[in-house]
């Protein structure tokens, strides 16, 4: 894998902030920006309904000059504003999933934007992001226009949302070395699903989910010991919480640099599927997310 991160620009506000945020992680990770711009032209008028023929835009056609102009005028914007950053710029005539899926293969990150709804409601994540999220097997960050400055995240935590029952290796290390980058502390959120039998012959007491929450209390503080000696620089704190992790992620993510989930790389009969929690978080959260693939 190469130390490049990849940047998916379609000009729009959301994707220039993805940009920026792309072009500080590069610094902070000592990695290349990569910025990518995925136009094909077509016509706007069907040939063959029309009865006319439409030949290909000229080198200076409107559309044609700004798609080549985009990616290149980004870079050199992000290159003036952040000193020593290494950043290259292309633009590729194919769709945006095709052209991202293949520029995203063995590199270090995939960076896009989402568009802010502002509030509670979050994001608003695209067809394009859905597919990507969906089908790449490259870390993705989700970055949506008006997120507080980069600057203010510095002091903010580190979210990581972890599954007791596949806790993958790569999902913890990349929450960890987030934190490590931003010199901050990871916190680390388990969703504690109650019982089938919960509420039934007097299984409902207090007692009863005190004794669940410790129980995922040891198994974190047990899967997340060794992680702790590997990174003894983070301050590692966990956390486990009655019902999904979804909303508490969210809640979570108002004070959060960056939230970090995973998405275990599996097929649906009509595709491939996002969890429920990933979706949960990647629409509402209010800090960049990152969605780790694993097997």
């Amino acid at each position: 894998m190469s130390r490049t991160i990849v940047v998916g620009l379609d000009g729009s506000p959301e994707s220039l902030a993805a940009a920026e945020w792309a072009a500080l992680e590069a610094l902070r990770t000592d990695a290349h920006l990569r910025v990518v711009h995925a136009w094909l032209w077509r016509p706007r008028v069907y040939a063959p309904l029309a009865g006319v023929s439409i030949p290909p835009p000229t080198a200076d056609d409107p559309e044609r000059v700004w798609a080549e102009r985009l990616p290149h005028e980004t870079a050199a914007q992000l290159a003036a504003l952040h000193p020593g950053l290494s950043v290259s710029a292309e633009r590729v005539a194919e769709q945006p999933v095709t052209v991202l899926l293949a520029a995203a293969e063995n590199t270090a990150l995939l960076v896009l934007g989402s568009r802010g709804l502002g509030g509670v409601h979050g994001f608003l994540v695209g067809s394009v992001a859905q597919a990507l999220v969906a089908r790449s097997r490259t870390p993705i960050v989700l970055v949506r226009e008006g997120a507080a400055p980069e600057g203010d995240h510095e002091t903010r935590d580190v979210v990581l949302g972890l599954d007791l029952e596949h806790p993958d290796a790569s999902v913890i290390a990349f929450a960890l070395r987030a934190a490590t980058h931003r010199a901050t502390d990871l916190r680390v959120v388990h969703g504690l699903s109650l019982p089938p039998y919960y509420g039934y012959s007097g299984a409902s007491g207090a007692g009863v989910k005190e004794e669940l929450l410790a129980e995922a209390q040891r198994q974190l503080t047990e899967v997340l010991s060794p992680w702790r000696e590997k990174f003894p620089d983070v301050q590692v704190r966990e956390q486990a919480v009655i019902g999904g992790a979804g909303p508490h992620l969210v809640e979570a993510s108002q004070n959060a640099a960056l939230v970090v989930i995973g998405r275990r790389n599996r097929q649906s009969p009509v595709g491939a599927h996002i969890g429920p929690v990933t979706q949960a978080v990647m629409h509402h959260s209010t800090a960049p997310v990152a969605v780790i693939p694993h097997d």
